[in-house]
């Protein structure tokens, strides 16, 4: 029996009850060869079996030989209450399923996406402005998530696959908590906030005197901080989507996995829309509203700064309380072993299949080359990538390309791309999953579905190519003065006396549907406040329109604060189009995970999760918002210019350029993800039919040969 390279015995393996298709052999014509991971199986003849009653249902040990120390232990596959120790009380009982693990992994997901996609990004403007940051600077706040995620994935994926699972979401949750915390913590520390003082907007004789200083702010110093409480979210943020997505695949059966990650990955989405209308809803609120200051300035001054720092600690407490559930529940939920004798593996047949690694962490870089050379997986991590590349565009230049496309104000702007890309991914997340489940779709099937999908999206990225719209009439750049100046020249005769700020941008919409640069630049001398606009009169730069009939605003009115409105009438087509495409995109972002946990080995799913989330930041989320703004930035045709003569930010886009831009970008990622989920659909090779392989344990590969095979084999050997 006992050999150099392994042992071979016949065994018993439990048939499901939910798979009637298995056969379930009699002792005398079944082999069961249970091989070591670098073991090469051999021809031996069949020796009489020995079934042993206290042996775990998932796992297969020789008869007559002593317990090996390789396989699961009982201890491992302990599906314990819920509770710590002996405290364990029955109302907790309750929450001890999937489902009541799925709510509590809902809520976590969902402060997440309040915190890191919702609070951060609504904040950063407020942020550079309290704490006098360059945007590039707050741009590496932004990516210190990423870069944190990145290095840690891989090994809290790895390690973390033995390990117990909801104790590392309890751990996730502490860490979430405390990047807000640590992220609010400025606030209390840099003092009041001190309003500057407010340029006068209007034409004047006498020069405005103004310096330019390049020193450093003493508040620089809470950069540090800021980035401190991005890499301890993303820290907290990395087992989430790698553990607890494995743990829910291992606890429900298979035609339900992806119903219960589309809800969690929905959650995950609609997280960003409560962080962007909580954030919304505080910045209102002044910024020192804890000192109990009044101030006389509104939300329309420059100098106003809101309180984005008290969703911060509201995201802490939440966190932390999350704590408790998760550190309550067990190691497996009950039922799990279960669950895993029904399922049938569909892992890819890769040639060469190591089904022992991972016992010790020498053991990490030959399970990740492993997982590399899976084929099949590396397409749908690649085609992932894609997809990311473009979400993370949108999320983060959708609401500037329509402010500028449909000319709407940056407010109308952001709440028509969060009414679009929020619902649309939740819609698409949830989707996907529902029909997956509906249909208990196999691996293959799934990536053909997902192919389908990913098809329907590319045609309708070609969206941008029938909403574009002209750019209003700029006075100084795309339209003359009056027949006076140059294009590419705000100064022209009419203001040549006003010694205006060219840094100063407050643009104006002429009576005469021209827009201004500010009210300086047009020549006003006078303003006048109203309750919703500020009016400005007496403006030498702008032609007033000779009427036949004068209507009661048309006697004072010259100019108004704000863009002019575009007469473009293919907002509702985008909107609905983009929609659209937003739910194709979604739809298979459930199912691409699903097939990854099914075309890998059932002891790798964690660290595969880990490998997808890795490469999906560095070549997805994290170029992505880069690739997009070099694109836009392509197209800008009005730069900001500082008060010491430095570019900044852009003012006017060229439209119909930034809309073929993002068309091409749309596209070409499209055209990859197609790519690669073809690939993945023609390399993928299932399991042999004649075989019936459930998940075992982790430590040994367990192949059952079909009664009709071992009738034959006996015949012969007869």
């Amino acid at each position: 029996m006992k050999g150099s390279r392994g042992i071979e015995n016949p065994a018993f393996v439990a048939s499901s009850p939910d798979t009637p298709h298995r056969l379930v052999p009699s002792p005398s014509n079944v082999e069961v060869f249970v091989l070591a991971s670098n073991t090469r199986r051999e021809d031996s003849q069949p020796q009489e079996p020995q079934r042993s009653p206290e042996l775990p249902r998932s796992s297969v040990t020789a008869p007559g030989s002593q317990e090996p120390s390789g396989p699961v232990s009982q201890s491992e596959l302990e599906e314990g209450p819920c509770g710590w120790g002996n405290f364990q009380l029955q109302c907790f009982q309750r929450c001890n399923t999937p489902q009541g693990f799925l709510f509590h992994y809902c809520l976590l997901a969902l402060t997440q996406g309040l915190v890191v996609n919702g609070l951060v990004n609504i904040s950063i403007s407020t942020i550079e402005k309290r704490y006098e940051l360059k945007s590039s600077l707050t741009g590496l706040i932004s990516s210190s998530y990423d870069i944190s995620f990145c290095l840690l994935s891989l090994f809290v994926s790895y390690i973390g696959e033995k390990g117990h699972k909801p104790r590392w979401l309890a751990f996730s949750s502490f860490m979430l908590g405390l990047g807000a915390l640590v992220f609010s913590l400025p606030k209390f520390f840099s003092g009041s906030y001190q309003l500057g003082s407010l340029f006068e907007d209007t034409c004047l004789t006498a020069k405005n005197k103004t310096s330019c200083t390049a020193s450093s702010s003493s508040l620089f110093k809470y950069l540090y901080v800021f980035i401190l409480g991005q890499l301890l979210l993303g820290t907290g943020g990395t087992p989430l989507y790698t553990l607890g997505t494995a743990f829910i695949d291992d606890s429900v059966p298979t035609h339900k996995t992806s119903l219960y990650i589309g809800i969690g990955y929905a959650m995950s989405i609609l997280g960003p829309a409560f962080g962007y209308v909580l954030g919304g809803q505080l910045l209102t609120l002044y910024i020192d509203i804890d000192l109990g200051q009044s101030i006389d300035i509104t939300e329309d001054d420059p100098r106003w700064l809101g309180a984005w720092w008290i969703g911060f600690l509201l995201s802490w407490l939440l966190a932390w309380f999350l704590i408790i559930p998760f550190s309550c529940f067990p190691k497996r939920l009950p039922g799990t072993a279960e669950i895993q004798d029904g399922k049938i593996s569909q892992a890819h047949q890769s040639g060469s299949t190591d089904g022992n690694f991972g016992q010790s962490f020498k053991d990490f870089p030959a399970a990740v080359k492993n997982l590399m050379r899976n084929t099949v997986f590396m397409c749908l991590v690649l085609l992932t990538c894609s997809e990311a590349l473009v979400a993370t565009g949108f999320a983060t230049f959708l609401p500037k390309f329509i402010e500028n496309q449909f000319g709407l104000s940056s407010s109308s702007a952001a709440t028509l791309a969060g009414s679009i890309l929020i619902p649309g991914a939740a819609l698409g997340q949830i989707l996907g999953g529902v029909l997956v489940s509906k249909f208990k779709m196999t691996c293959k099937n799934i990536m053909k579905f997902t192919l389908l999908t990913s098809i329907i999206a590319l045609i309708l990225s070609f969206v941008f190519l029938y909403t574009t719209c002209e750019n209003a009439p700029f006075a100084g750049v795309s339209e003359s003065y009056n027949g006076t100046g140059q294009l590419g020249k705000l100064t022209a005769p009419c203001n040549a006396n006003c010694n205006c700020l060219r840094w100063y941008y407050y643009p104006l919409c002429g009576g005469d549907g021209v827009q201004y640069f500010s009210p300086c630049y047009a020549g006003c001398t006078n303003s006048i406040s109203k309750k919703r606009s500020k009016v400005y009169q007496n403006c030498s730069c702008i032609k007033r329109k000779i009427e036949i009939i004068p209507t009661p605003s048309s006697s004072d009115f010259e100019a108004k604060a704000g863009k002019c409105s575009v007469q473009c009438k293919n907002l509702p087509i985008f909107l609905g189009m983009f929609f659209a495409a937003i739910v194709f995109t979604f739809m298979a972002g459930t199912p691409i995970t699903v097939s990854i946990l099914r075309c890998v080995n059932q002891n790798q799913r964690s660290l595969a999760l880990g490998i997808q989330c890795t490469l999906l930041r560095l070549l997805g989320t994290i170029p992505g918002p880069i690739i997009f703004g070099i694109a836009i930035d392509s197209t800008c045709v009005l730069w900001d210019i500082n008060k010491c003569g430095i570019k900044g930010a852009c003012w006017v886009y060229n439209n119909i350029r930034m809309a073929y831009m993002f068309m091409a970008i749309c596209v070409i990622s499209k055209i990859f993800t197609v790519f690669f989920n073809g690939c993945a659909v023609f390399l993928y090779k299932p399991p042999p039919s004649a075989t019936d392989a459930p998940f075992q344990d982790q430590n040994s590969v367990v192949t059952t040969l079909s009664l009709e095979c071992d009738l034959n084999k006996a015949g012969t050997e007869g």
